[in-house]
């Protein structure tokens, strides 16, 4: 059975550490492919500043068409928003049965699991693969069977980071794929 992460996020523009943690879960663990889940908003972030969601997604795709084993996913589009992960999961496991999914995340987001809708069931159901967060410790988590926490190389590049350096047209060259500079350009976006 094919093992799938599913790697969420607003991707607020996509870039270099995106696709670092995405290369790493595809080609460094037992992850057969990784899709990047275009979220339309999370429930836990504020709205305010997040690109149109075509615009977010397009920018996903442009950053991983040559990627082997990396795949975008608007899925979350067609779902009630704000999409909640455990409903998203209940959906693609109904579409795709002949799928395992596992749950890609960022060691912050762990540490906040427990606000997450039915985090319970998700841990019950669910493999979750970590990658690290400076500053954050999983101590409690550690010994978890649901959970794995891997090597994934750490880069304190954020969305925010990249956006703020738009506003104060600061070069972004190697942060973030060339074509999604081209296409952010032509848009004139986050400026």
């Amino acid at each position: 059975m094919a093992k799938t992460g599913l790697f969420f996020g607003s991707f607020n523009p996509v870039h270099a550490g995106h696709l670092i943690i995405a290369s790493y879960m595809a080609n460094f663990t037992d992850i057969d492919e990784v899709w990047l889940v275009v979220s339309p908003q999370n429930p836990l972030k504020d709205k305010k500043g997040l690109a149109n969601m075509y615009d977010r997604l397009e920018m996903a795709r442009l950053a991983t068409e040559l990627a082997e084993k990396i795949t975008v996913s608007d899925i979350e589009f067609k779902l009630p928003q704000p999409s909640y992960t455990i409903d998203t999961l209940t959906y693609l496991h109904e579409k795709y049965p002949g799928r395992e999914f596992v749950l890609i995340m960022g060691a912050d987001n762990l540490a906040s699991l427990k606000k997450w809708k039915n985090y319970e069931v998700l841990l019950k159901n669910y493999q979750l693969y970590i990658y690290p967060r400076p500053g954050i410790l999983l101590d409690e988590w550690e010994n978890h069977p649901s959970i794995t926490l891997t090597a994934t190389p750490q880069m304190e590049i954020s969305s925010t980071f990249i956006r703020k350096a738009l506003k104060e047209n600061k070069n972004i060259q190697f942060l973030v794929p060339d074509q999604v500079i081209v296409f952010m350009d032509s848009k004139n976006m986050y400026r």
